[in-house]
């Protein structure tokens, strides 16, 4: 009896580890005496032996952590490579959730550097943590926070992306990096929210920045400029890829410069010819703290940059059409703008129509299993 005890036990601990190494935890830290809440993704492949890479994604403007969380996805790519992931949630300006980086956050009293640097510590002390790869990335007001981190907060940081979002020109006054950093920048010249070509009040333009980092990092100046295959004729854009080689310690500083691109995700809404989270980690897996990895290690699975559904057109009236790849009698989900669930249903065919004339007019993601896109409803 007491050996068939002990074999119950031994299996329940064994069940609760493993369950342990795969979730999704929501937790809560106190800084500034805020309490800030962040989700924490922790693979499957998870073993405290093997320090892993640790990978920070900022929502954007208005947004929160758990709609950021679905639709950048990078849950999926966590999975297939084993880093650990997390998404921090913004504090409240005026009731809105922000990133205090300067800019229009101006009015704000937090400080966002000290807290990222707090939940650093907090779960480096709790994870195996490869320290030499901490890596930002983040949409909009989340990839203005990426640019603040690389220049306030630079020995903590390997590499930072961005995803729509640029430099305020506080960030700018008041960038000290320490080291030679990567830069990925991903952003569309149709943006509508950060100009392509800046506003001199409140952000730089996408060139300034490029051209600051390139600069930073003595990279050539002229880049090398590769065409993305245009493989989806309905979002209405095309890219180019840009990267500036040669700097100190191998490092680039690259930029997926999208033609016709609105403030947008690339692969999750918008344009559809190559996935922005895919990119991100595909160039984050070059680098550590100390510049290039020489054996860079292997990214994603084909599986995972196959886009597995379409809807289009992206601006729509009264009705949304929907192409599966994988089958029919799939739930899908449609949130607004702030996170809320606002209509749901079946898919019943691989091609159909959705009705979404009862909605109000605005933008809306719609889901489908881990797939998120983007439209918006106009009654003009």
């Amino acid at each position: 009896m007491k050996k068939l005890f002990f074999n119950l036990l031994i299996a329940f601990l064994l069940f609760t580890l493993n369950y342990k190494c795969q979730q999704t935890i929501y937790e809560t830290i106190t800084h500034d005496n805020l309490q800030r809440d962040y989700i924490l993704y922790i693979p499957q492949s998870y073993n405290p032996s093997n320090p892993v890479p640790l990978l920070l994604c900022f929502h954007g403007f208005t947004s929160n952590a758990e709609v950021n969380f679905y639709y950048t996805n990078f849950k999926e790519i966590a999975d297939t490579v084993g880093f650990i992931l997390v998404h921090p949630q913004g504090s409240l300006l005026q009731g809105i959730t922000h990133w205090n980086v300067g800019g229009w956050t101006t009015g704000s009293t937090t400080d966002d550097v000290s807290f990222t640097n707090t939940l650093i510590d907090t779960i480096t002390s709790s994870y195996s943590i490869n320290t030499d790869r901490i890596y930002s990335t983040g949409m909009s007001n989340g990839g203005y926070m990426s640019f603040l981190l690389a220049c306030q907060l630079s020995y903590r940081f390997a590499a930072i992306a961005s995803v729509t979002g640029s430099m305020t020109p506080q960030t700018f006054n008041s960038c000290y990096p320490n080291h030679p950093t990567p830069i990925l920048q991903i952003h569309g010249t149709a943006d509508g929210v950060v100009p392509y070509d800046g506003n001199t009040s409140w952000t730089l333009s996408i060139n300034e920045v490029l051209q600051y980092w390139s600069d930073y990092n003595n990279c050539l100046t002229s880049p090398t400029i590769t065409e993305i295959p245009n493989v989806n004729a309905f979002d209405g854009s095309t890219a180019e890829h840009h990267i500036y080689i040669g700097g100190d310690r191998g490092t680039t500083v690259e930029h997926f410069k999208v033609f016709g691109g609105d403030h947008d995700w690339p692969g999750a809404f918008g344009n559809m010819d190559f996935n922005a989270s895919a990119e991100v980690w595909k160039f984050f897996s070059k680098y550590d703290i100390n510049g290039k990895i020489e054996s860079s290690p292997n990214t994603i699975s084909n599986n995972f940059k196959k886009h597995s559904i379409l809807i289009y057109p992206n601006v729509v009236n009264e009705f949304i059409n929907v192409e599966l790849e994988f089958n029919s009698n799939e739930k899908y989900q449609i949130f607004s703008s702030d996170g809320k669930l606002v209509s749901e249903g079946i898919i019943e065919s691989n091609k159909t129509k959705i009705n979404v004339s009862p909605l109000y007019a605005g933008s809306y993601l719609f889901k489908v299993k881990n797939s998120v896109n983007k439209f918006i409803i106009s009654r003009n």
